[in-house]
Parts: structure tokens; C-alpha cells; sequence
């Protein structure tokens, strides 16, 4: 178990970095340059640049930390070390990359391409940390404050906070600028939420069929699973029947479609989407 425990610990941090990494790429190279500002300390730092001689990514560090700062005031205990680790390596990730690979200009005349970009990426960098029981820090760190000290609905709260930053950017920018950074706040969401669901699809298997011994042997065999068996009825031939349940990735997924189809052409197969499965081998119950 402590080995077990040590590895997932690995993992989730390499998995932490990697999440973080990909949010670096699409702030600096993809919502700077073009001062895109919807919502969250990168927004909010985008906008202060522009009236300040502070560049984007110093008052992202500056912010950020302030936030760390409280967040250990209000929180103690119970402020997330990975949320420590996100800010703290996001912040660093954003001024290190401006002594690199300085950027006075977007890589393209294409906005809207550019604005694609921007959301996808921290949109999924953010699916994957809160998939692991993480955050991005900035913003988030407000949002546990709130949640401990005040009865304030915090979903509100943000989303208003995120929309008077995309409101600032479009009396401080252009109208592209603004309109875009709109489009931003507006999509931010939804694509968070699909790239989750994706991120956890699995596929349930619910299978009818009259040999149910070589399909649960492939089963725990060959795709190292588990499966639910009972016995049933047809209703119109009135003959014995086996129902198999089982839950599995959608690799896995393929390779039992494709044997039960090779070995028992007869069975019938109901294969269904689920991103929420709850149990062993799969999410914890936490």
C-alpha cells in the first residue's frame, strides 16, 4: 500500500506539471499577446498591464502570490498543497518564459484562431486538475476564502468578478479585443465541463448472451476488469439468458466489442457513455 501510494503521488504530480505547463503555453504565448481578459488573475493582469508599466506576467506573479499570502492567512490547514504548487509553478512558468522568449506581438493576424487556442488550452489544463482533486490557484483561492468565512454563493461570486474584468477589457481595449474576451468568459465554462466528461468517458457494457464463461474470462484475463453476471429470461422464446455488466476505458472498450462480435455473434450488446463511475478501479468514493 505504501509503495501504491507513493507511485499515485508521483503520478499525480507529473500529471500536475504537465497540467500546468499546458496552462503556461496557452496564457503567455496565446492570451497576452493578444489581451484577451476573461476573467481570473490572468484576465486580471492582462487588464492592469495595460495601465500600468508592468508586464502581464510580473503582475501575474505579484498577484498570485498576494493570494498564496491570504490564502494561508484564512485557510491554514486546509489550503491545498497542490493549489501551493499550481500558483506557485504556473507564476514562475510565466515569468521565466518572458525572459526566453520575450513576445511584443501575437504569433498571427487570426484572432479568432488565437482566442481558440486561449480557451482550449487553460480550459484543459483545468479539466485535468480538477479531475485529480486540484486548482489553478488565483481565483479558486478566493472561492475557498469565500466558502470558509461567508455564506456567499461563490459560483455568483466569481462568475461576476470574471465579468467585471471582460467588461473593464472592452473600455480598456478595442471592441475586438473586448468581443472576444466576451466570447471567452462565455466558453470558458462549457468547454472545462466537456473536457472533463471526456476526460473520465468510460463505457458500460450491459451484454445478453447464452456462454457468458469465455467473455468474463477475457474480461478479467485480457482487460484485467471485473464483471456482474445473473440469469435471465427472454420474453419471447422464454430460454435461459445471461446479462453481463461490466465498466471499462474506452481502449478496453473496443477490444471486448471486437471479441464478443469474433467468439459470440449472437450476444446482444446495449454500450453506453457514463463519465461517472464511483467505486474501485476506477473514482474513489472521496
Amino acid at each position: 500500500m505504501k509503495k501504491y501510494t507513493i507511485r499515485r503521488i508521483i503520478f499525480e504530480y507529473a500529471l500536475i506539471t504537465v497540467a500546468s505547463l499546458i496552462l503556461i503555453i496557452g496564457v503567455y504565448f496565446f492570451k497576452f499577446p493578444n489581451h484577451f481578459s476573461f476573467g481570473g488573475v490572468t484576465g486580471l493582469a492582462v487588464v492592469l498591464s495595460a495601465v500600468t508599466s508592468l508586464s502581464a506576467s510580473t503582475l501575474n506573479f505579484v498577484i498570485n502570490m498576494l493570494l498564496l499570502v491570504l490564502g494561508f492567512v484564512f485557510l491554514g490547514k486546509s489550503f491545498g498543497i497542490k493549489t501551493v504548487y499550481v500558483s506557485i509553478l504556473t507564476s514562475v512558468g510565466l515569468s521565466v518564459m518572458e525572459k526566453i522568449y520575450p513576445m511584443s506581438k501575437p504569433f498571427t493576424n487570426e484572432p479568432v484562431l488565437e482566442l481558440i487556442f486561449a480557451i482550449v488550452l487553460p480550459a484543459l489544463s483545468s479539466a485535468i486538475l480538477f479531475n485529480i482533486g486540484a486548482s489553478g490557484g488565483g481565483t479558486d483561492i478566493l472561492a475557498m476564502i469565500l466558502r470558509k468565512h461567508t455564506p456567499i454563493n461563490i459560483g455568483t461570486a466569481l462568475f461576476l468578478v470574471d465579468l467585471s474584468i471582460t467588461i473593464a477589457a472592452c473600455f480598456i481595449f478595442d471592441a475586438q479585443i473586448g468581443l472576444c474576451s466576451i466570447c471567452g468568459l462565455l466558453a470558458k465554462s462549457l468547454v472545462i465541463d466537456s473536457a472533463i466528461e471526456n476526460i473520465n468517458l468510460c463505457k458500460y457494457f450491459t451484454i445478453i448472451c447464452d456462454k457468458p464463461e469465455p467473455i468474463c474470462e477475457f474480461i478479467h484475463k485480457e482487460l484485467m476488469r471485473s464483471a456482474t453476471i445473473f440469469k435471465a429470461e427472454g420474453t419471447y422464446a422464454h430460454q435461459q439468458k445471461y446479462v453481463i455488466l461490466t465498466v471499462m476505458k474506452r481502449s478496453q472498450a473496443v477490444q471486448l466489442r471486437n471479441f464478443i462480435k469474433m467468439n459470440q455473434p449472437m450476444a446482444f450488446m446495449m454500450i453506453t457513455n457514463s463519465s461517472e463511475i464511483i467505486g474501485k478501479g476506477f473514482r474513489g468514493l472521496n
